[in-house]
């Protein structure tokens, strides 16, 4: 369990980090595409226990190495280097060369099993981060035509039940709210007020991205959101949400019934994540 909770973490970094350095993204740094290529090569390490096993066999044989030479005295380290290079002249073949051979012949062949096995699911890492690009563009496109004469980007007010002797912070964190936010559209920003607990600040990058989240985000079940316009509000709009539904935004009974179910899968999504970060937050402090 442990190991697969690592490697979630693991892959949950990458894509991160991936994000922030694809080419893609960084069209005017040459070295973008190398180091990309350094950080599918270091997952494929990462994710594949015996590969990293082999990986730090070596690298800690090494490591004893050359801290007992550099314990040596200068005359001692110079009999050793000159015993050394005796045997290795006399037996090109010793058993200490095939040792180090034979582990890196078997770093090498697992590192080629990773990249056999790992290809598949390196791409599909790959192919995410390419639709969420594509995704990104498509929504800063749509919200050029919205935004004509330069308006400010639209911004909406967050506000929740939070105690501050509580550091849950009501339920929300950073991540938590990103989690929430990010399915209606770009978030170009996100800030949670370190003066006043429970309230927050998020700017999406389109007007069609605020609205859709005004009407249709409703929190955490057990402390809903309220969400109000800051910036940007279009004529017409609602101007804050109320935890809940409304029945007469729904054409039928069968519509509303299947926002209800909607709904419902949302927030137990939510649930289950925040108690998984939860649990990695325990996990992660020291003893």
């Amino acid at each position: 369990w442990a190991e697969n909770r690592r490697i979630r973490r693991v892959k949950k970094a990458y894509r991160q980090k991936a994000l922030s350095c694809h080419p893609d993204k960084n069209p005017d740094n040459p070295r973008a595409a190398e180091l990309f290529h350094q950080l599918s090569q270091a997952l494929e390490v990462l994710t594949d226990a015996a590969a990293r096993a082999a990986y730090d066999k070596v690298r800690k044989a090494k490591k004893q190495a050359a801290e007992r030479t550099q314990k040596l005295d200068e005359r001692r380290k110079k009999v050793k280097l000159d015993l050394e290079a005796r045997e290795r002249q006399a037996q090109a073949h010793g058993s200490e060369e095939e040792e180090e051979s034979r582990s890196t012949r078997t770093l090498e062949q697992e590192i080629e099993r990773l990249r056999e096995e790992g290809s598949r699911q390196l791409q599909e890492q790959q192919r995410l981060i390419q639709e969420q690009i594509r995704q990104e563009r498509e929504q800063r496109l749509r919200g050029k035509p919205e935004n004509p004469e330069g308006k400010a980007t639209p911004k909406l007010k967050l506000k929740w039940r939070c105690k501050k002797e509580v550091e849950s912070d009501g339920g929300y964190s950073r991540d938590v709210l990103l989690q929430l936010f990010q399915k209606y559209g770009e978030v170009l920003n996100l800030v949670l007020s370190s003066k006043k607990a429970g309230t927050a600040v998020v700017e999406f990058a389109t007007v069609k991205a605020a609205e859709l989240a005004v009407q249709n985000e409703v929190g955490l079940v057990n402390n809903p959101l309220k969400i109000s316009w800051l910036e940007g509000q279009p004529q017409g709009a609602v101007g804050f949400s109320h935890p809940g539904l409304s029945q007469g935004s729904v054409r039928s009974e069968r519509d509303y019934e299947s926002l209800v179910m909607m709904r419902m899968r949302q927030a137990a999504e939510r649930q289950q994540l925040i108690a998984q970060m939860q649990q990695e937050d325990k996990a992660a402090q020291p003893t």
